[in-house]
């Protein structure tokens, strides 16, 4: 790329601290009288008797020492260090300038890594946690048009024990951020025929999203209702909380919520989230 003018400068430049000569080859480097440690004698411009040296030469560099080729003598004169800066220090990257592809493979998938476009997969930092994932054990009953809260009281996962399978069935995350949840009801219209299903998503005791499925056929024949919700929320990280409620409206008394999707043994209702990476 051409600049117009002075070309920015991109370094750790430094000039180091003034070093008087004696009878001896190694010098120890500091600045502000801690120690630095060039990478390389290239990375150097020294200066003695007047003369800039050349690197590897004239002299190497040994952790934070400079070693000169030879010895030194009280009438020679270190006139100045300079170290250009560190090997392939290239600032602050403005944003948007880094395309995927210039973006170096490692490793194997993670939650802190994504997949470009060769196949490979790249760090992207942060991680989708806390997550989790319950089911049901067995099926729940309600009562009949009544608001009850879903008891997912089998954790699938559970990766920071965010969330509560036995008391309260909620997830109380403990890292602020926004989050994505999802959940799944399954319901078998039977004799009792549910006439309408809702679920809830609540955050903090109140609801906050939800979907409404509404079955015309009140007397018809054995019918699967499946119901999901989804929902991006903002959580505190420390007090807010969220759970699962449903109320099914039927003719009859009370009905199930399905922990099975029949004798699959496939689960059928699912409460789960995780944190979106931002």
């Amino acid at each position: 790329m051409a600049y117009i003018g002075k070309q920015p400068i991109v370094g750790n430049y430094q000039v180091l601290d003034a070093l008087t000569a004696t009878t001896t080859a190694t010098y120890a480097l500091t600045k502000n009288s801690v120690a630095v440690f060039p990478q390389t004698p290239a990375n150097c411009i020294v200066s003695l008797n007047g003369v800039i040296q050349a690197p590897f030469d004239s002299y190497t560099i040994s952790g934070s020492n400079i070693v000169f080729a030879s010895a030194l003598t009280a009438s020679d004169s270190i006139d100045f260090i300079t170290v250009l800066g560190d090997v392939l220090n290239v600032g602050t990257v403005s944003d948007g300038t880094i395309g995927i592809s210039k973006l170096s493979a490692t490793g194997t998938p993670s939650s802190s890594t994504f997949l470009r476009g060769d196949n490979s997969w790249v760090s992207a930092g942060g991680a989708n946690t806390p997550a989790f994932q319950a089911t049901m054990s067995a099926d729940q009953t309600l009562s009949n048009n009544t608001l009850t809260k879903i008891q997912f009281n089998q954790e699938t996962f559970d990766t920071d024990g965010c969330y509560d399978p036995t008391t309260n069935y909620r997830f109380t995350p403990t890292t602020a951020g926004k989050y994505f949840f999802i959940t799944t009801l399954n319901h078998l219209n039977n004799s009792n025929a549910g006439r309408s299903v809702a679920l809830y998503i609540y955050k903090n005791g109140s609801p906050a999203y939800a979907q409404y499925h509404y079955n015309n056929d009140d007397y018809g024949s054995a019918n699967w209702i499946t119901l999901t919700t989804e929902a991006i929320i903002d959580m505190n990280g420390s007090t807010d909380y969220v759970e699962v409620y449903a109320k099914i409206d039927t003719i009859g008394g009370s009905v199930d919520v399905d922990a099975e999707f029949g004798a699959t043994g496939a689960k059928a209702t699912v409460f789960k989230s995780f944190k979106i990476i931002e």
